[in-house]
């Protein structure tokens, strides 16, 4: 098999462990020259690959490589744009050819969630439209948890763990000072249509440590009067609450409570600010004095709290996603196989990307408490492993060490491409 480059970009929102996946990726490919040449990573995601925007990621060290794994956020840089059809764009899929062509790239590797897998799905479908062979391997990556099929998404573990002890750290403060002031503190989370990181706020009260949080999950209807009686029966018995609220909560007439109209770059209503509506309804409710705040980048870029689990998983679905490609395998994602809860074990797995394209997974109702504003045991059985473990960057000056790759061009070979 004559020796191909590959191409490599991350897409869609960046988390703690993005750049773990991308160590996965290029260290596994440095290991096998026989196969496979050069990883050229996409600036800002597709865009870079349609923009003949490359990235030359042998102009870094293998220090440099490594010390991605402890870096967050998005080491190439990231995009929300979403290729459409090839009957509704052709001339997008004809110049990704060209440039794979340019470029002798016969690897496509794509770092995201469930839109980054679509694109990534589309892209495996070259070889049979357009004729060019190409091996497109999705990997895996989402703070929302929302993929379906493998257990977890890299990305995930970090955010619950961040979420979990926020929450934690957050109500020991209010408790503090419940008697004459704050009563109520209100965490907005992301969530859009799965609570997966919602549920994670539960982790933090434990039997050797309580404390009363109500959780609004996105798959819960939001009931104002059950709601309001939850947050007062809390604040009678324990003096204060914690609100874990997720972005996604909507209303009974369907719309998101914090819908303001807005769309993202997919067509996706651009969420944000619904946790100052709930404070607002504790204290129009119940005249209660409250706070509130938003983990927004907060949560998904907290690599300083990453959790080791996820650290682990993220790297080994960058590894699995070279492996798959040099065995010839097209169109699939490897994934994470829970193997036992107690002690926690997985495997890496694989699955068919027409599987995972545009399919998303729900917090499951067992999950959920059966009163709504909570997560039950098999839920607290689920998330526990996922946050164990510390991975702590290197620190400097009091500060994480972290890593700022040289991300040198490469020469552009074709005339300019406007998207």
């Amino acid at each position: 098999m004559s020796i191909k480059n590959a191409f490599y970009a991350q897409s869609g929102g960046v988390t703690a462990v993005i750049n773990a996946s991308a160590a996965g990726v290029i260290e596994t490919a440095r290991q096998h020259p026989d196969k496979i040449g050069n990883v050229y990573a996409g600036r800002n995601g597709i865009i870079g690959a349609l923009t003949e925007d490359l990235i030359d990621t042998s102009a870094d060290s293998a220090e440099a490589i490594a010390a991605l794994r402890h870096t967050p956020s998005g080491g190439f840089g990231s995009c929300r744009y979403k290729l459409k059809s090839i009957e509704q764009n052709r001339r997008e899929y004809e110049r990704l050819i060209e440039v794979f062509k340019a470029h002798n790239i016969g690897y496509f590797f794509y770092n995201g969630g469930g839109d980054s897998a679509d694109t990534c799905l589309k892209v495996s479908q070259i070889s049979d439209t357009l004729g060019y062979p190409i091996q497109a391997i999705h990997v895996p990556k989402t703070v929302d948890n929302d993929l379906p099929i493998t257990d977890c998404c890299p990305g995930f573990g970090s955010v619950a763990k961040y979420i979990a002890v926020s929450t934690r750290e957050a109500s020991f403060d209010v408790a503090s000072m419940a008697k004459t002031s704050t009563k109520v503190f209100v965490l907005e989370v992301m969530g859009r249509h799965a609570g997966w990181i919602a549920a994670a706020g539960g982790l933090a009260s434990s039997k050797d440590c309580e404390i009363p949080i109500v959780i609004l999950f996105p798959e819960i209807t939001f009931d104002k009067a059950k709601f309001l009686a939850k947050v007062d029966s809390y604040v009678k018995e324990y003096g204060y609450c914690s609100v874990v609220v997720s972005e996604g909560v909507q209303g009974p007439d369907g719309k998101f409570l914090a819908d303001q109209g807005l769309r993202d770059a997919f067509g996706h209503a651009q969420l944000g600010g619904v946790a100052p509506v709930v404070a607002s309804i504790v204290k129009e409710g119940l005249g209660l004095k409250y706070h509130w705040g938003v983990a927004d980048y907060l949560q998904r870029a907290a690599r300083h709290v990453a959790s080791k689990t996820d650290v682990e998983q993220a790297y080994a679905m960058g590894k699995a996603a070279v492996e798959y490609a040099i065995a010839g395998h097209n169109s699939v994602m490897p994934t994470i196989e829970r193997v036992s809860n107690s002690p926690y074990s997985w495997k890496v797995g694989m699955a068919q990307l027409a599987n995972v394209a545009n399919v998303e997974k729900m917090m499951p109702a067992e999950y959920i408490s059966e009163d709504g504003f909570g997560i039950s045991e098999a839920c607290r059985e689920y998330l526990s492993p996922l946050i164990e473990g510390e991975d702590y960057p290197p620190y400097k000056n009091g500060l994480p060490d972290y890593v700022r790759l040289k991300n040198v061009a490469i020469e552009k070979k074709l005339e300019g491409f406007e998207i």
